[in-house]
């Protein structure tokens, strides 16, 4: 199963995620070090319903940002 919005083509995108020691400078440190740095994917939100589709009532995986716009009808 694809983890690919079926209406808009929403799909998984990438990022980093950084691992940070010491205490802040405004705390009274010297200052956060960077010590790790690890590739990451942000999901997005697919719900599995069931949508009215050119007059049939079909099961799709849809993003929860179609469903607040509107851009799909729930059956």
């Amino acid at each position: 199963m694809a983890r690919k919005c079926e209406v808009c083509g929403k799909g998984p995108s990438v990022g980093n995620r950084i691992i940070r020691k010491g205490l802040p400078k405004k705390k009274g440190g010297i200052g956060l070090h960077t010590t790790g740095i690890t590739r990451r994917r942000f999901l997005p939100n697919l719900q599995k319903i069931k949508i009215n589709q050119d007059g049939s009532i079909k099961s799709r995986l849809v993003c929860c940002s179609c469903l607040k716009s509107g851009k799909v009808e729930k059956a």
